[in-house]
């Protein structure tokens, strides 16, 4: 898929463009990429120009939502295929997404760049080859990209959730010459896909499963088995799980991941909001 270029707004970006140009001023300056870079944007009476194209001044947009420009308006970042996927702006310029209405990724504290930066370190990645098993918008794999990994390989199962990336500034993309080929980006299902992942061939893994609700298999004692056979000996695990249902039902999944993990080759403790593990 190719990556988008265009400016992404928000209700908020395009107030600030419609009030400038109403207070006289030629020129707006600020970010048209959610955070990622400073522009300049040449006001008109109708139309205003960035990056050497011109667009309409929109007419009010939603609440909560990233737009972009399909060559006609700007609508809403978000397909619906049996489920809801959206773009969601943060405080943090750092987009998230959500499934159904549920935010994927924390965005509470920080930005979910920084979240995801604090997890990548627990498992140390420079020089290593590691494994991400659910790729999301590709934050993990930014940090190891940024920490020196020697080679990422990612898996992602929604194809809306790839179609969220090409639209993410944030997103890494696999064909980057920055990266000189270190990221490899592929549309399967890990669960299916890790058969086919040689014995000890990773150093590292990282992994962000949908909740358990969503995605149980990658919560079973098979999958972590896997997991263990793929990893090298003494190979870091961080394993997310947040803590779903802890208030409603007292369910502790963490420390249930944990004792699995524990079962399935691994020597696991808590860590962040979730578990780090490192294979026996």
């Amino acid at each position: 898929m190719v990556h988008y270029s265009g400016p992404l707004l928000t209700r908020d970006l395009a107030n600030a463009l419609s009030a400038a140009r109403d207070a006289g001023t030629t020129e707006w300056t600020g970010s048209l990429d959610l955070g990622r870079t400073t522009g300049t944007a040449v006001l008109g009476a109708d139309r205003w120009r960035w990056k050497d194209h011109e667009y309409p001044y929109p007419a009010r947009l939603k609440d909560r939502t990233i737009h972009y420009w399909d060559g006609e308006d700007f609508i809403g970042a978000s397909r619906f295929s049996g489920s809801l996927i959206k773009l969601v702006p943060t405080p943090w310029g750092v987009p998230t997404f959500e499934i159904d209405g549920i935010k994927m990724l924390p965005t509470s504290k920080e930005s979910p760049v920084d979240d995801a930066r604090r997890k990548v370190a627990l498992v140390e990645p420079r020089g290593k080859s590691v494994l991400d098993t659910c790729g999301g918008l590709g934050y993990f794999a930014a940090c190891c990209l940024e920490s020196g990994v020697g080679s990422i390989r990612s898996f992602e199962k929604n194809e809306d959730v790839l179609w969220l990336r090409t639209l993410n500034p944030w997103s890494p993309e696999p064909g980057n010459p920055s990266y000189g080929g270190r990221l490899t980006l592929t549309h399967a299902d890990v669960s299916q896909a890790i058969g086919g992942i040689g014995d000890a061939s990773v150093d590292a893994l990282l992994h962000d499963p949908p909740r358990f609700g969503i995605a149980g298999e990658l919560y079973s004692r098979a999958f972590y088995e896997q997991l263990a056979r793929v990893l090298r000996r003494g190979g870091r695990l961080f394993h997310y799980t947040g803590s779903p249902n802890k208030l409603t039902s007292g369910r502790d999944v963490p420390r249930e991941v944990a004792r699995r993990l524990d079962i399935s080759g691994f020597k696991a403790e808590l860590a962040l909001d979730g578990v780090l593990a490192t294979r026996r």
